[in-house]
């Protein structure tokens, strides 16, 4: 049994990046998609990044962003892990020569260990619910669908929040769980309470499995 990795998504202050540290979270994420609300520019996400300490990973969401746009960030800041949460092919999230997280949106259509083979070089797969926007929107989805025998590690998404992440963690025993919404006062701001308690119900998870 390892411990699960915390990510927390969506950050836009530097106060909030301060905090989720301060909570634990392995990795911070930052929203370089234009159609989200907790959409930061290249330069705001390389502000915020330049306060995390070594072992906080930051991470740079796109959605089908274009190569020069890809190009621009890694260049920017090249020691960021990359999550590509659009339509990207493998090749596309291949020809930067970068780590990357394939976000997957489940349904009981997706065949995740078709889709887990065809981005085999990816880091991990995140699994998120199935909303018509890019992103869960906050939603759940059904921890049953996930099949037995992916080989990537998965990131568990899609609504977690303080309340239900130790089931979460308890029945999928993914290798990290990713939050949003689920700790934050409005969108883009988020609560260091939350945070604080999302991340003490992760490592609740794990003493009971290891227990």
């Amino acid at each position: 049994m390892t411990r699960t990795r915390i990510k927390i998504c969506g950050l836009t202050r530097e106060a909030d990046v301060a905090d989720a540290i301060a909570a634990g979270a392995d990795a911070l994420g930052f929203v370089l998609y234009e159609g989200s609300p907790r959409h930061v520019t290249l330069a705001r996400a390389c502000a915020l990044a330049r306060r995390l300490p070594p072992f906080v990973t930051p991470v740079l969401l796109f959605v089908n962003a274009s190569p020069q746009e890809l190009s621009q960030a890694v260049q920017a800041l090249p020691q960021a892990l990359l999550q590509f949460h659009g339509d990207e092919s493998p090749e596309q999230c291949e020809a930067v020569a970068r780590p990357y997280l394939r976000a997957a949106r489940i349904t009981p259509q997706v065949d995740l260990l078709d889709f887990a083979r065809r981005f085999h070089s990816a880091q991990a797969l995140l699994l998120d619910a199935h909303v018509e926007a890019y992103g869960g929107g906050g939603k759940v989805f059904d921890w049953s669908l996930i099949p037995p025998g992916v080989r990537l590690p998965v990131v568990l998404s899609g609504g977690l929040n303080p309340a239900n992440v130790t089931d979460g963690v308890s029945l999928v025993r993914p290798w990290a769980v990713d939050v949003s919404s689920g700790v934050e006062l409005s969108k883009g701001v988020k609560s260091a309470e939350l945070m604080r308690r999302f991340c003490n119900a992760v490592r609740e998870a794990d003493d009971r499995l290891g227990a």
